[in-house]
């Protein structure tokens, strides 16, 4: 799955207002003291227009992308987890939505007018969900067709980008209406306690309708070779539920919102729980007359109940930026965000104990805490090694690709330099250079 990113610049949603009104580290002093490390952590701050940590992690997250979108197939140890079980392409979307709570913080930090900074984060945010069913829905066809356009009636509603719109949109709402600022001292807790509020109150919802919903029996179709509207040409599975709170990939909750409400035809077609072993897929992409029905079914992993708790990420992105933002001093920082790390960390380690799976498709909630720690464990180790320490050249990649991060997500993850490519063809359009590299690096 093209895993993507919007939380780079120009008009949608993360422009450069995002890092203006922050103050970050002046260049590292006293190398050569025997306490200019600690010096260095006690400094306070001088104005400066980019904070080079935030571009270096939100270059990270591209570059994971990128890895894990063409390596993923070759190595499939770095590729989505099929189900439970957390691998290397699960960590980058929640990685996104985490820079984008950071970078919310920042552009939303003084808004004096609510109603004007509230439709202008709506628009961005719509914007952006525009740009993902344009560039995920189905139009860009890619590898396996040489034709573009998409069907209405099927297709995809929701996806990468979409699910970093609404987070986005949840935490510049939280942000504009739910801040606490009325006096000069500014608490990280005190002021921002609503955002815990929501954040619990959508974990709640979450929680209910994933365990308390009865999932009953469920039927769909699926086109035959002449891939035909009509139903002669498709054959029906059932799937046999009748069951509440099951989190497996047959019967659980979250696909059966997506159905009633999206639609199944508007669902993602080739969800990655098909390379579980239960379905034995093989390399032909067939299934044996044996696979269980839901093998065959659509499911959207960026569905509408999973995106509940992907904003609750962009939450805790936020409160991390709350701390960069009002906090002056290195130490005081890093400090903070240790706690909140730690504390993420342990507990979805214990939730996962407890049997809540760590669940990238449902977006579980130890899934969603043991992700966020882990992206601020390293947002934190990127501001140590950049913006305390001073080594910058060693992350200039990243940070030109931070820059840039929705342009290289449209070109390369989008599919748009894969399209490019299969334009060169030798005298029959199958003959292109695209199938010549898959058949070289991938199939062998």
């Amino acid at each position: 799955m093209a895993m993507a990113i919007a939380a780079g610049y120009g008009q949608i949603p993360f422009d450069e207002e995002m890092q203006k009104s922050f103050r970050p580290p002046p260049s590292p002093t006293g190398a050569g003291d025997d306490d200019g490390a600690d010096h260095q952590l006690l400094k306070p701050y001088k104005k400066s227009k980019r904070l080079a940590s935030l571009d270096a992690f939100r270059g990270l997250c591209v570059l994971l992308m990128i890895v894990v979108d063409y390596g993923g197939s070759v190595f499939p140890i770095i590729g989505h987890s099929p189900w439970n079980g957390l691998h290397l392409a699960d960590f980058v979307m929640p990685f996104f939505l985490f820079v984008v709570g950071i970078s919310i913080a920042l552009v939303y930090k003084k808004e004096p007018n609510r109603s004007e900074a509230t439709w202008k984060a709506v628009g961005r945010a719509a914007k952006l969900f525009l740009l993902g069913i344009l560039l995920q829905g189905g139009f860009l066809h890619g590898l396996n067709s040489l034709t573009y356009g998409v069907d209405l009636e099927r297709i995809r509603l929701l996806g990468i980008l979409q699910r970093i719109s609404i987070g986005y949109l949840v935490g510049a709402l939280c942000e504009i209406w739910l801040s606490r600022r009325t006096r000069r001292e500014v608490g990280i807790l005190t002021s921002y306690y609503l955002h815990w509020v929501a954040a619990f109150a959508i974990i709640a919802v979450y929680l209910g309708l994933l365990y308390g919903l009865y999932v009953p029996d469920w039927q769909f179709f699926v086109p035959g070779q002449g891939y035909s509207d009509l139903p002669l040409d498709a054959r029906a599975y059932t799937v046999k539920c009748s069951v509440r709170g099951d989190v497996g990939p047959a019967c659980n909750s979250a696909g059966m919102i997506d159905r009633y409400v999206l639609g199944i035809s508007h669902l993602y077609a080739k969800p990655v729980y098909k390379n579980l072993k239960e379905c034995n897929i093989s390399r032909d992409k067939v299934f044996p007359e044996s696979a269980p029905s839901w093998c065959h079914a659509p499911f959207d992993p960026e569905g509408l109940l999973s995106s509940l708790t992907a904003a609750v990420t962009c939450l805790i992105g936020l409160q991390y930026g709350h701390v960069l933002a009002h906090l002056q001093d290195h130490k005081g920082r890093l400090e903070n965000w240790c706690v909140f790390s730690v504390a993420f960390l342990v507990l979805g380690l214990f939730l996962a104990l407890l049997g809540f799976p760590i669940n990238k498709p449902l977006y579980s909630i130890s899934y969603m805490l043991i992700t966020s720690a882990t992206a601020g464990i390293t947002f934190s180790a990127l501001y140590l090694l950049v913006d305390i320490y001073g080594y910058r050249w060693v992350t200039l990649p990243l940070e030109w690709m931070g820059k840039h991060a929705l342009s290289i997500f449209i070109v390369v993850s989008s599919n748009l330099a894969v399209i490019v490519i299969q334009g060169f063809y030798w005298k029959s359009p199958q003959n292109n250079l695209m199938n010549c590299i898959v058949s070289l690096f991938v199939h062998q």
